[in-house]
């Protein structure tokens, strides 16, 4: 059986759902970066952490428009995203709640979550296309 191709031939992506990865992995990327700066007053952990999400996801978009992307990828980069998903809910309890600071909701939270879960479906879609 011959190697799986690469996704993407001189860095351009072949489907529009490879764009709705490329900036839902941005989103939360540089999200997570910029959280990091403030996570840090409270937590130098929990601040590499966050940098340590953010380089990931921003290291994804660069392997995958490197043109070494494989098949297999897709389901790394959809499992990496559940997880960053699921780990929000490790951090801050498994409700609805995960999602509020001092009682109000989280913009952050949501739209990194939101975004995530967006790269999840686009990544598991585009290995069941390839």
């Amino acid at each position: 059986m011959a190697p799986s191709t690469a996704s993407t031939e001189s860095g351009v992506p072949r489907h529009p759902a490879s764009y709705i990865a490329i900036l839902a992995a941005g989103v939360t990327g540089v999200l997570h970066l910029v959280l990091a700066t403030q996570v840090i007053q409270f937590s130098q952990m929990m601040a590499a952490l966050f940098v340590l999400n953010g380089l990931g996801f921003l290291g994804g978009i660069g392997l995958y428009v490197s043109g070494r992307w494989r098949r297999e990828l897709y389901l790394v980069a959809a499992g990496y995203a559940l997880v960053t998903v699921l780990a929000l809910f490790v951090f801050q309890g498994f409700s609805v709640d995960a999602f509020y600071r001092q009682g109000s909701l989280n913009p952050a939270a949501v739209i990194s979550k939101g975004a995530e879960l967006v790269l999840a479906a686009s990544a598991l879609f585009r290995y069941s296309r390839e």
